[in-house]
């Protein structure tokens, strides 16, 4: 199998990853805090810690130089990254439709 099949093939299996990861985690999150779209909103501060290495205490004490190295490493973000992430995002977005037609049909979480 060459490298770029091999790429494409860990890709594929990302991909469904992490659209199932934020799905289930969102459909949860949605089921305990009853707030449909709470995950979608907080998809951005989910992605900004797992891109930056910094504490989010750096972002206070040191705002300049926190998103100053914040917007060097979204920068140096390769196509596979971005659409991990946007498939991150569709799986909470996802979510949020699952459960407002779950809620529509009458199922109630507790």
């Amino acid at each position: 199998m060459g490298k770029g099949v091999s790429r494409l093939v860990q890709l594929l299996v990302m991909i469904i990853l992490y659209f199932v990861m934020f799905f289930g985690i969102a459909f949860i999150v949605n089921m305990l805090i009853r707030k449909t779209w709470l995950m979608a909103y907080l998809y951005p501060f989910i992605l900004i810690i797992m891109i930056d290495n910094l504490a989010t205490w750096e972002y206070i004490v040191r705002p300049g130089q926190a998103f100053s190295a914040l917007g060097t490493k979204l920068v140096n973000l390769t196509g596979f990254d971005i659409i991990l992430f946007v498939f991150g995002f569709l799986g909470t977005i996802t979510a949020g439709y699952v459960m407002k037609l779950l809620r529509k049909n009458g199922y109630q979480m507790f």
